[in-house]
């Protein structure tokens, strides 16, 4: 194994803290209630647009839809970092990783107007090997490019490489690039949804679960 691909939201960070925050300050605006931050955590994963419906009840296509994407974008860069934490044992398992050189990247569809900065606020973590956002592919996950694109990066093959993530096309990016997958139970999973459906090779229920597994199976 010579590198470990992540996800971001819900896999390498716990961003949900600051989203639950926009949004609600978001809705407060429009003078609506505030949603409770299980049923905010909840959709994360599903990016800004899935966010704008569960918060205001409105599809693309809809007048108001696409403003209030903007101003909740808006409000997100201002606030991206204030809350946002890695979860418990990912700090410890990339600086296993790097002890180990072996290379890690993230790949996410969160694009990059967002993850660099969020990444600047994280620069005492080991330096990623290789960043893939929506804007450097022409297919996001879970199409294989942008997976591919970061193995091409690093300098491994797709079968030398890991893909760790928290949702359905996370796991369907890493099996259609042809390397093996872990499910991580802790992300965000949408209501009703069960990542032991997804076909993944392993399922964690904590990031610290991550580097023994890792051990056991690819580092022998």
């Amino acid at each position: 194994m010579k590198a470990v691909l992540f996800d971001l939201d819900g896999t390498l960070f716990d961003t949900a803290p600051d989203f639950i925050v926009v949004l609600n300050q978001l809705r407060h605006q429009e003078q609506l209630p505030p949603l409770s931050d299980d049923t905010i955590r909840s959709v994360v994963s599903n990016g800004a647009r899935a966010l704008v419906t569960l918060g205001f009840g409105k599809d693309e296509g809809d007048p108001a839809f696409d403003g209030l994407r903007q101003r909740l974008l808006d409000l997100y860069l201002a606030h991206l970092a204030e809350k946002t934490v890695p979860f418990p044992g990912i700090e410890k398992l990339l600086d296993n990783l790097a002890a180990h050189n072996i290379a890690w990247g993230i790949v996410t569809n969160k694009p990059e107007a967002y993850t660099v900065p969020l990444m600047q606020a994280f620069k005492h973590l080991p330096t990623p090997a290789a960043v893939i956002c929506p804007d450097h592919v022409t297919n996001r996950k879970p199409d294989p490019e942008p997976v591919l694109l970061a193995c091409s990066q690093i300098g491994c093959g797709p079968d030398e490489a890991v893909y760790v993530g928290d949702h359905e096309r996370d796991i369907r990016a890493g099996r259609a690039a042809g390397m093996p997958t872990i499910a991580c139970r802790y992300g965000y999973i949408d209501n009703g949804d069960d990542p032991g459906n997804w076909g993944a090779d392993h399922l964690v229920d904590s990031a610290e679960e991550i580097w023994p597994l890792l051990q056991q199976l690819y580092l022998k």
